[in-house]
């Protein structure tokens, strides 16, 4: 077996799952999970049917780079959103579809990183746990950013050594971020870029929350604008991960791309054709449809919007808590431990929330027992139930609190 398998950490649901063990929660209240990040807004109707027209295509193996009208939607949808120069994508050598960016985020470091050089990782602490456990499978030491209030909750990277940041082989980061919907700046990522060239390491930026942001005069920023803006129209060293799970309530699809630097992505591309995940021509067709609308993400951050804004106006007033510049995360801070909160609320309210340590690492020890854990007081509350329930849940983590 890979002995770096024993490196991996228990999942946060899987922990979640241990804490509530042999524990009953009130039957007379109905369950509300608040914990899992699925959005549950219903799929755009023409998703389902552009996978039916196309499920006789099944018939078919797909290429893995997937088809010339996916790519090529894909490219027009990233020079709108982001202000690209129209010919600085090519969908031919700058894109390639994946099936979610799960899968995407962690064979990337399997190929990019070179094990043989003591590699570093560098990745937002708290943060998606794929992260991690993609940095040690592929030979990487993980070293953990925190992401704290005193910064915005976005990484002290002027903070970073020159000593890592010349170790560092990748350098991972979420903007929107999770669990915190912490927005990295134009100007931050920009210097992020002249550091990759500065001491040769790629940027990938996971994105997946960038069409789920609170005000619609300002979309977050992205990582090949900020390129491009720079003159960096060739995108060195940076690649990004878009998904359309959020963006388009598809979780099930497990569609995806990834774009970038030209370089990187050929390679990425070869790894890929042994790796045997071509995206299915179902999958594909719907996808192209997916990513040539914009009116139901419009619609699905209206939703978003009604939600913050109600679960806000009932527990702000008893919780350390703001509303995110993106995402569909609340992050507030807690009055007692993060975990003895999800199992009393689970107790006393039959709702479950995920525990901040449970995302996040001692940057000393890489456990989640250390002082230094940014997740520790916090927890993630997810609001991606209907309205109604989100309310609801409101109403009892407030009743919880003051009960306390």
């Amino acid at each position: 077996m890979n002995p770096d398998l024993t490196l991996l950490q228990p999942y946060p649901f899987e922990r979640l799952a241990q804490l509530f063990r042999g524990i009953e929660a009130p039957a007379e209240k109905a369950h509300i999970a608040l914990s899992i990040g699925e959005p549950k807004h219903g799929t755009p109707a023409f998703i389902h049917e552009a996978l039916l027209v196309h499920l006789h295509e099944l018939s078919h193996y797909p290429a893995t780079r997937g088809r010339d009208s996916l790519r090529e939607s894909i490219a027009a949808w990233l020079s709108q959103r982001f202000g690209l120069p129209a010919d600085s994508i090519d969908p031919a050598l700058n894109i390639l579809p994946v099936n979610g960016t799960r899968e995407a985020l962690f064979a990337f470091a399997q190929c990019v990183i070179d094990r043989n050089n003591d590699p570093l990782a560098l990745m937002p602490n708290p943060f998606y746990q794929i992260y991690e456990g993609a940095a040690l499978l592929a030979g990487a030491r993980p070293v953990y950013l925190n992401c704290q209030k005193d910064s915005g909750f976005v990484p002290d990277f002027a903070s970073i050594s020159d000593k890592i940041w010349q170790q560092c082989q990748l350098l991972t980061i979420c903007s929107p971020g999770n669990p915190t919907g912490a927005v990295i700046s134009e100007p931050q990522l920009q210097k992020l870029i002249e550091l990759a060239e500065r001491h040769d390491f790629i940027i990938a930026s996971d994105e997946c929350y960038s069409e789920i942001y609170l005000d619609e005069a300002q979309p977050p920023p992205g990582l090949l604008g900020a390129a491009a803006n720079l003159g960096n129209t060739d995108y060195k060293r940076c690649v990004v991960f878009h998904s359309l799970s959020k963006r388009s309530n598809a979780p099930g699809l497990r569609s995806g791309f990834v774009a970038g630097d030209a370089d990187i992505l050929k390679q990425f591309f070869r790894y890929r054709t042994y790796h045997g995940c071509a995206m299915p021509p179902p999958t594909q067709a719907a996808s192209t449809a997916a990513w040539q609308d914009e009116g139901h993400v419009i619609e699905n951050r209206r939703l978003y919007r009604e939600k913050f804004a109600a679960v806000l106006d009932i527990i702000s007033p008893i919780l350390e808590v703001e509303c995110p510049q993106g995402g569909f995360y609340l992050w507030p801070k807690l009055p007692i431990d993060d975990a003895d909160f999800a199992k009393g609320l689970f107790v006393q309210e039959h709702v479950t929330v995920l525990p901040g340590s449970y995302l996040s690492r001692s940057s000393d020890s890489g456990s989640d027992s250390g002082q230094d854990n940014p997740g520790h007081g916090h927890a993630r509350l997810a609001l991606v139930a209907p309205l109604d329930e989100c309310i609801e849940a409101a109403h009892r983590i407030r009743n919880y609190i003051e009960s306390i």
